[in-house]
């Protein structure tokens, strides 16, 4: 746990105050460096064993889980979703899987479910402690059959922040890691608007940027190249780290 908030704290004061240099090559080559050294260390301390976020209690929750970044999306379409109680909300499984398709709400609730309660961690410096439940990233993709060449898990977003689509990615070790879940309920509720309603990644051992809301695909490629900028992420494009590793 000490690692964990030494992670997190020094990871918020190196992007708080890398506005300047981060836009030199040099230092970009140096970030890239480091991140492949951050998810390298952070692989080994788990020995070759699945490492797992820490886990609390219902008495650990805190009273009011704030929302950041997007709040909402404010498209019409999200809206009549809304309304309608994302009745009709589908999350497409796509790209090198041998069997794409959809899931529709009342597919995500009708698979095996996980609850966990977990401490989620931003970069700006704040922590909150939540409930969530969904199913295990894990077991959409065992169904879909990923193909050997699949190297990554693509998220795609329907909140568009500052002109651009939100999206995230991850690798496979973090996809079918038991704690990466697609969660629908926040604190045994359905997931309020300002957490990502109706689906959002929750990939535990990550910094707050990697959960990405208001979940609308997943895709499996080989490679982020033909995504965003091709860092693999709505704020990796903008200099933040690809691995966020806590």
């Amino acid at each position: 746990m000490q690692r964990r908030n030494f992670l997190v704290a020094a990871g918020a004061a190196f992007l708080a105050g890398c506005s300047d240099i981060g836009k030199t090559e040099w230092f970009g080559k140096l970030v890239d460096g480091a991140q492949d050294w951050h998810r390298g260390l952070h692989r080994a301390l788990g020995g070759g064993r699945i490492t797992m976020a820490p886990e609390y209690t219902i008495a650990d929750l805190s009273p009011f889980f704030r929302g950041n970044g997007s709040q909402t999306v404010d498209t019409p379409a999200y809206r009549a979703a809304e309304a309608q109680g994302f009745a009709d909300w589908r999350l497409a499984i796509s790209g090198l899987v041998e069997n794409p398709g959809e899931l529709s709400m009342d597919d995500i609730r009708a698979l095996p479910q996980r609850t966990q309660i977990t401490r989620h961690d931003c970069v700006e410096g704040w922590s909150a402690i939540g409930e969530w439940t969904g199913p295990q990233l894990s077991r959409i993709l065992d169904a879909a059959v990923v193909k050997p060449e699949a190297n990554f898990i693509v998220f795609h977003c329907a909140d568009n922040l500052n002109g651009s689509q939100y999206y995230e990615s991850c690798d496979m070790d973090d996809a079918f890691h038991p704690q990466t879940i697609i969660a629908h309920e926040l604190n045994g509720e359905a997931l309020p608007v300002r957490n990502g309603a109706p689906l959002r990644l929750r990939i535990e051992r990550q910094l707050g940027y990697k959960h990405a809301k208001y979940l609308t695909g997943i895709e499996a490629v080989a490679s982020l190249d033909d995504f965003g900028k091709g860092y693999g992420g709505y704020w990796e494009d903008r200099g933040y780290q690809w691995y966020a590793g806590i």
